[in-house]
């Protein structure tokens, strides 16, 4: 396989598998826990999970701008 090709697919795996890894991880805490909605009122798990989420989303972007910006050299060498 190219090297090129080989490095496209392997953005695209990380892009996903840890996207995925982020949907897992705050919809367990938010959903399953509960933190995501506020019973009688606002607690502070449910500021917590929600600063969490925030942050964690803002790093994940952060990193998937971060990998995709980087160019690709797709020439032909022969």
């Amino acid at each position: 396989m190219e090297p090129a090709a080989k490095a496209y697919l392997l953005r695209i795996i990380h892009t996903i598998s840890l996207g995925l890894l982020w949907l897992v991880v705050n919809s367990t805490a938010g959903i399953m826990y509960g933190y995501a909605f506020p019973k009688e009122k606002i607690a502070a798990g449910n500021i917590i999970f929600y600063c969490w989420f925030a942050v964690s989303f803002i790093c994940y972007l952060w990193f998937v701008i971060r990998l995709w910006s980087k160019p690709l050299d797709f020439e032909d060498k022969h």
